[in-house]
């Protein structure tokens, strides 16, 4: 099945985002797409002089404009999309970092709140969000079964196996990757390396401009790089073949081969 990855430079102004998003999806459609994966912060771009007030009064709720927009267009052009928003929290001066899943019929049918914060190499993403406390568990969509997770996630590579051993075949980590000393290589390893561990896909839509530096990858079960998106802004496709996770995954049994018998054993 193909699928759709969307990169663009969002600007500070959600509505003109959001008309962008709404055409990529007809786009993504028209070319026969059946799933849109969309960046992380494909909202609203953030700038460091906003405060986590300003920021939590733009957010919105999951049934609020903006996600109803992209679930109405959704249904329109008959094409699942993944994409991520700002969501409201308890906390007045706090927000979600939040993912979701919409299907053909337009509805939300899995959402994911950023578990690991980016506090780190001089930022901190916990002054003016709050993290999630669970991990949403892998959905069924056309191209596959997908495990979700956000940009910083990928660092940790526990998150991506629990989603592994939960029935994934797909790993969808829509990103902002910060630009930085060594960081689109740190990107591209870590991309491989989770889909080589886990025998699985790894489609990353990532944010380009602004502070980010683009690469939007999707990487197959044997860590080939089936799609590099470099800087520029636009849409790519890929074919989804998931008789490559069963071929990949017979071949190079990691996830068979695992001691887990003894992992709990470690004398510290």
């Amino acid at each position: 099945m193909k699928a759709a990855i969307v990169q663009f430079k969002a600007s500070t102004d959600k509505q003109v985002n959001l008309k962008t998003i709404v055409s990529f999806i007809s786009k993504a459609a028209l070319k026969n797409a059946t799933l849109c994966a969309f960046p992380e912060f494909m909202m609203f771009y953030t700038n460091s002089s906003q405060t986590s007030t300003q920021l939590a009064a733009l957010a919105e709720t999951i049934s609020g404009n903006f996600v109803s927009t992209i679930a109405k267009s959704a249904k329109e052009n008959r094409i699942q999309v993944v994409g991520s928003f700002y969501e409201k929290s308890h906390k007045k001066d706090r927000v979600y970092d939040t993912s979701f899943v919409i299907d053909r019929s337009g509805k939300v049918v899995s959402t994911y709140r950023k578990i690991h914060l980016y506090d780190a190499l001089g930022f901190r993403e916990s002054d003016k969000m709050i993290s999630g406390n669970n991990i949403a568990k892998p959905i069924k969509t056309s191209i596959g079964k997908i495990g979700m997770m956000i940009c910083y996630d990928l660092r940790f590579p526990e998150m991506s196996r629990s989603l592994t051993v939960a029935g994934s075949e797909i790993l969808v980590a829509p990103s902002a990757w910060v630009k930085g000393s060594m960081k689109e290589e740190h990107w591209i390893t870590l991309n491989k390396a989770r889909a080589i561990e886990n025998g699985c896909y790894v489609i990353s839509p990532d944010h380009v401009g602004n502070i980010y530096c683009g690469r939007s990858l999707v990487v197959d079960p044997y860590g080939k790089i089936l799609l590099d998106m470099k800087k520029k802004q636009g849409i790519g496709f890929v074919n989804i073949d998931l008789e490559k996770v069963k071929q990949i995954r017979k071949i190079l049994p990691l996830l068979k081969n695992r001691r887990t018998d003894v992992y709990s054993n470690l004398q510290v």
